[in-house]
């Protein structure tokens, strides 16, 4: 299994890969005049503005849709898991300071590849029979491509990073977590999730979103704060961190005790891949739980993909690298060296647990809760992910039979080897991203008009803001 998924992988997450995911963000950033940038105040009065104002954003009257802040907590909750804890430890470890650059990077030109992913879910969703909305990346490939084998292709690989990334890591990192600091198996950690995040998927949509808009700021916030503690500390080191990682993103070979460094390509590779992994941006995944907000707009809602990468990246993340960077728990040397002598490496949960417990007492049991609640969030969102597109493939019927699958997934993914699990989530969310970003490539030209529409309308009802914005 690993010698064909280090195959698989070295394609999906090679040079013509990393271009690709590259090169979308970079088309949307360009032909929408870098909407994340100049457009900000935009975004984020229509998002995080919207939400104090107007209690429509958060509350839905429709029987079959979910409300706009809903959906934003449905997908923030299957991004903000154990990618932002782990995942960047993981990074940090194998691609050096430099991935969080690249991370960064990705993540800015992410925002616009989720805001066109959500805008195009948006403009393509249907009703079906029941009368509740069906959307995502398979059905924009379809509808707006009218290339249905491509939307099945996609469909396929989704359900496989479903068990992947959306559960078998999870799994995995938060039994790893709960057995280091609280001496639980992982044994009775899968067996009690399994239990509890079956009683949540089996509600459906309306549960799902229920429970992800009470723990997703719950944990943000408690993450955040222990972070925030630990930076405060040791704040006299943070500039040096801050400043590592820019030098590293850009070092062509670093030698140091005998050891080469990490350098450019493998810096670029793991960060871009890592970020991916937090953020989603490019998969075409979450587009399933905005598709059922009860939004009107498709530009609105894919302002709240922009505000979802925002937070997830160069928010957790970067607080996570932070931590790590410059509590004094980071080795680069002796990672390196392990890995030229095939021994395997500290994991990212015992890293970034070591990092807490510097300064906070019992760190490690703190990193444990955050990322059973993180990797709880993450497994019910990619549930009703993998299940949309389980019932596209193969009708309604199937959904039920899906989370049965899923669920029992959880189990073996709580006591598999963290490496492995790791390598094949990365691998699926390659091959899946490959037909969204060229379905995405192909039908900018309608997120570009949409948006320039859109913009024209804000501006025509409010001439004030034509003047902030030239300002």
């Amino acid at each position: 299994i690993t010698q064909i998924n280090n195959a698989v992988n070295g394609v999906v997450w090679g040079p013509a890969g990393l271009a690709l995911l590259f090169g979308t963000g970079l088309i949307m950033s360009v032909r929408t005049g870098f909407f994340q940038f100049t457009k900000v105040r935009i975004w984020l009065g229509k998002t995080m503005g919207e939400m104090f104002r107007d209690r429509r954003v958060r509350r839905t009257e429709e029987e079959h849709s979910i409300s706009q802040f809903q959906s934003f907590c449905t997908a923030l909750a299957a991004t903000l898991g154990t990618g932002n804890i782990t995942g960047v430890a993981a990074a940090l470890i194998a691609g050096g300071p430099g991935a969080i650059f690249w991370m960064w990077v990705s993540a800015f030109l992410g925002m616009m590849t989720i805001y066109a992913e959500n805008l195009l879910g948006i403009r393509y969703r249907y009703k079906n029979r029941k009368g509740e909305w069906v959307g995502g990346a398979m059905v924009y490939i379809e509808r707006g491509l009218g290339c249905k084998w491509l939307a099945v292709l996609f469909a396929v690989f989704c359900i496989f990073a479903s068990f992947g990334m959306g559960n078998m890591t999870q799994a995995n990192s938060m039994a790893s977590g709960l057995k280091e600091s609280l001496s639980i198996p992982p044994f009775i950690t899968g067996a009690v999730v399994t239990l509890v995040v079956a009683a949540v998927i089996l509600g459906g949509v309306k549960r799902i979103a229920a429970v992800t808009e009470k723990v997703v700021p719950f944990v943000a916030l408690f993450y955040m704060a222990g972070g925030m503690l630990v930076l405060i500390h040791f704040r006299a080191e943070v500039p040096g961190a801050v400043r590592m990682i820019f030098e590293e993103a850009f070092r062509m070979k670093a030698v140091g005790g005998g050891v080469i460094g990490y350098g450019i390509r493998q810096a670029m590779k793991i960060g871009i891949s890592r970020g991916v992994f937090s953020n989603e941006a490019g998969l075409g995944s979450s587009v399933m739980a905005h598709a059922a907000s009860d939004v009107k707009s498709p530009a609105i809602q894919g302002m709240w993909g922009i505000l979802e990468v925002f937070i997830d990246t160069i928010v957790v993340c970067t607080m996570t690298a932070l931590v790590i960077l410059s509590s004094g728990v980071y080795k680069p040397q002796v990672y390196l060296s392990n890995m030229a002598r095939g021994i395997e490496n500290v994991d990212g949960t015992t890293l970034t647990g070591e990092a807490f417990s510097t300064v906070i007492p019992f760190g490690d049991k703190f990193l444990a809760i955050s990322i059973l609640l993180l990797a709880f969030g993450t497994m019910v969102g990619w549930a009703y992910f993998g299940e949309r597109t389980a019932a596209y493939l193969f009708g309604e019927k199937s959904a039920f039979l899906y989370k049965m699958v899923y669920v029992l997934m959880i189990l073996p993914g709580c006591m598999m080897t963290p490496h492995l699990a790791w390598e094949v989530a990365d691998t699926f969310n390659g091959l899946m991203a490959l037909p969204n970003m060229t379905a995405l490539i192909l039908l900018s030209g309608e997120v570009v008009y949409i948006t320039k529409g859109y913009i024209k309308r804000v501006f025509l009802c409010n001439p004030k803001k034509i003047k902030k914005a030239t300002q």
